[in-house]
């Protein structure tokens, strides 16, 4: 646990950490004191949760927001009820005020950051100023400013919010931020409420969120991660702080967090949503390996609603660099049988046994006899899992790991078990030369080429599998991204969905198992080491690169049949 308090104070605001993240120098340390301190003094002492439930917390603490006696009743359903659409209709038919619903979901956000360390900032002050400003505007006026007049949205630690700070998950990197990234603008200009700032891990490059604020945990089993590197984000939504927040994903950072704590996330097509504001500075990885913003929430029309907002203020015409694809969403028809690929195993590594069930659950909705009309399932190998993985790892790091390494060793910060292991395939051929990286390029192309030739063969619309190796890791233990990591790196889009399997006690392998590789071996060695119990399972639907709409589209014929929201 992490907390500090003035001498003689009545209580001490304490934040879950059951693993506490390494410790620096004194200096370091001494400077991260004083930004915990800062956080913590815009908390009222009564959104403190009582010491006896942090002192002795439960496996599982996605309950103790609605029992803990901080929120009213009105709050408890503000907070648990609505999906974003639905939330956004009652402040637009002043069933609710817009600062009503946002004094909910801070009070709610603060309570689940210190349950989770999901929170990097939480400005209620500014919020409620923001929501009085929107509750004026419809009075005057009788109609939304937009909408997502009076929505809550949450937001990642590194995208600008005009008078906060961010960083790329270490204390050098924290710069002042004094106007919005793009895409927080648009949001502005659409009604949303920005209240909070979700955490990320040291370099944002983990699936495991991990920063100099302390370590994220996974609401339904605080041993477990809640995934990185929007981490923050997937475990407030999961905790019922927030309906709709916006994640970045390189390797699985939107879909792996959303399928550790069971929510929905979609990670478009790369160039697709406006990613100006974001970072700070430039990533290398970016040269060969494109990141993609995307939302993260409660329901399939939530996803559908950001994309088509987004969209339609024609983010390209002010950043070339993106694709103007008009947004059909769910309302993409086809007219035709869709043909789903089932992804038992990639080749490379073996799923654990509730993804397994998870698998196994979808293909029997898939197969009775009365969907026949509608989807045509088949089996699916993807094409060169270990390959793609092998040549990720080292595309992430055309500078070998030295730029966030020396950025952090600066200031005193130790560095992260996970930094240290994403770094090690990359550091020793240190920083590669321009004819380096434009091979890489060359041999990226040619995977991707030969990646739609085969899926082309193998002559499916969409496919679904697992969206991680399990149904989460434990702590310092997220090694191997390969289920999410592959579509980035052929730049195919990609969903999550929740299922309704849970990891049970006493899951064991198959006994007719054997291991497709050394990273297999260890992911069954990591499942008999881990308690894995109530941790939720999600699945991944992924469609062919630009196919955005094509993957929504399937989303809507499936919806019934995966009884997803």
């Amino acid at each position: 646990m992490e907390g500090t308090a003035p001498m003689g104070s009545v209580s001490t605001f304490t934040v879950l950490q059951p693993k506490p993240c390494p410790r620096g120098s004194k200096v370091f340390e001494a400077k991260r004191a004083v930004i915990l301190k800062t956080f913590e003094d815009k908390i009222p002492q009564e959104y403190y949760l009582p010491k006896e439930i942090l002192d002795d917390p439960p496996l599982n603490v996605s309950g103790i927001p609605a029992g803990c006696g901080i929120l009213t009743t009105e709050e408890i359903t503000i907070t648990e009820d609505y999906d974003a659409i639905g939330l956004a209709a009652a402040i637009a038919t002043r069933k609710f005020t817009a600062v009503a619903v946002a004094v909910a979901f801070s009070k709610r956000a603060i309570i689940a950051h210190q349950l989770t360390c999901c929170l990097t900032q939480w400005f209620m002050d500014d919020a409620v100023a923001q929501a009085e400003r929107l509750d004026a505007y419809l009075a005057e006026h009788g109609k939304p400013l937009g909408p997502l007049h009076g929505v809550p949205v949450s937001i990642k630690e590194h995208m600008s919010i005009a008078g906060t700070s961010s960083s790329m998950g270490y204390f050098s990197s924290i710069v002042k931020d004094d106007k919005d990234s793009q895409m927080v603008g648009i949001l502005r200009r659409l009604g949303a409420v920005f209240y909070c700032k979700t955490n990320q891990p040291q370099s944002i490059m983990h699936l495991e969120t991990d920063s100099h604020w302390g370590r994220t945990l996974n609401p339904f089993n605080i041993n477990l991660s809640a995934g990185g590197s929007t981490g923050g984000e997937a475990a407030l939504i999961a905790m019922k702080g927030s309906v709709l927040g916006v994640g970045t994903d390189i390797g699985g950072s939107i879909r792996g967090p959303s399928a550790f704590c069971g929510i929905y996330g979609f990670k478009p097509t790369s160039y697709t949503l406006p990613m100006d504001g974001f970072l700070a500075h430039s990533v290398p990885a970016e040269l060969n390996i494109l990141c993609s913003p995307g939302p993260m929430c409660r329901s399939l029309r939530d996803m559908d609603l950001f994309m088509g907002l987004i969209l339609g203020d024609q983010p390209h015409l002010l950043d070339p660099r993106l694709v103007p694809i008009p947004w059909a969403g769910l309302q993409t028809t086809s007219g035709k049988v869709l043909k789903i690929g089932i992804v038992d195993n990639d080749g490379f590594v073996e799923p654990q046994p509730p993804v397994k069930r998870a698998i196994a659950w979808a293909r029997k909705l898939l197969t009775q006899p009365q969907h026949a009309s509608i989807v045509e399932v088949k089996p699916f190998k993807p094409y060169g899992a270990a390959e793609a993985w092998q040549k990720a790892r080292r595309m992430y790091w055309p500078d070998g790991g030295s730029g966030p390494r020396d950025a952090i060793l600066q200031s005193g910060e130790p560095l992260h078990p996970l930094s240290e292991w994403i770094w090690k395939d990359a550091e020793p051929a240190g920083m590669l030369t321009a004819a380096d990286v434009s091979d890489m390029r060359g041999e990226r192309d040619a995977f991707r080429l030969a990646f739609a030739r085969d899926w082309q063969e193998q002559d499916v619309d969409i496919i679904l599998g697992p969206a991680y190796v399990g149904p989460a890791c434990a702590h310092d233990t997220a090694f191997t991204w390969t289920y999410t990591s592959l579509y980035n790196f052929v730049d195919y889009p990609g969903v999550v969905i929740p299922t309704p399997i849970v990891s049970e006690a006493e899951e064991h392998y198959d006994t007719s198992y054997k291991p497709l590789s050394d990273a297999c071996a260890q992911v069954k060695q990591l499942w008999e080491e881990t308690n894995f119990e109530g941790a939720p399972v999600n699945l991944q639907l992924v469609a062919r690169k630009y196919h955005d709409n094509e993957l929504f589209g399937a989303l809507r014929q499936l919806k019934d049949i995966l009884q997803l929201k």
